[in-house]
């Protein structure tokens, strides 16, 4: 699986693809700050479903996070539920 960025001036998108599969995962967000993201939707064609393709997305979201020390808001529900399910992640959940 391979995962990349898209930046753009007040946000940006991770990408996600696997080898031999059609379709590309998304994984929206916007800067809320230098130090504070804002995730608001997580997009898995049908193609890469089962793959744990979101979960990867999600797990890539938490890591850039921490490298670049800011904080999560969760607003979509994919998120929200992963970061529920991850109580190792909760060092960049914005409260």
């Amino acid at each position: 699986m391979q995962i990349t960025e898209e930046i753009g001036p007040s946000g940006g998108r991770y990408l996600a693809s696997v080898d031999g599969k059609d379709g590309i995962a998304e994984m929206t967000y916007s800067r809320a700050s230098a130090t504070l993201i804002i995730i608001d939707h997580t997009g898995v064609p049908d193609t890469l479903r089962g793959l744990g393709v979101g979960q990867a997305l999600a797990r890539h979201a938490v890591d850039k996070a921490r490298e670049g020390g800011w904080k999560i808001i969760p607003l979509c529900p994919f998120m929200k539920a992963q970061m529920a399910r991850n109580a190792d992640w909760q060092d960049v959940l914005s409260q």
